[in-house]
C-alpha cells in the first residue's frame, strides 16, 4: 500500500510512478517539491510534484 499524505512532506526523497509509466510500473526517484493530492490517502498513491518538475504518484518513501 502506498504511503499516506501524512507520511509525505516537501524535501523527502520518494519513488513515484508517472502517468505515462503506469502500464510498465517504472519508478522515478526524486525530492518532493509539492503535494498535489488533498485527501489523506489514495489507492494509487499521493500525487506529488518533484523538484525536477515531474509529477506522479508516490509508491515509496526512500529512507
Amino acid at each position: 500500500m502506498p504511503p499516506t499524505r501524512s507520511q509525505i512532506q516537501p524535501g523527502l526523497t520518494v519513488d513515484i510512478v508517472q502517468k505515462h509509466d503506469q502500464p510498465t510500473g517504472k519508478l522515478t526517484r526524486g525530492v518532493v517539491a509539492a503535494l498535489l493530492t488533498r485527501s489523506p490517502s489514495h489507492p494509487h498513491g499521493i500525487k506529488v510534484r518533484l523538484t525536477s518538475g515531474e509529477v506522479g504518484r508516490v509508491q515509496a518513501v526512500v529512507e
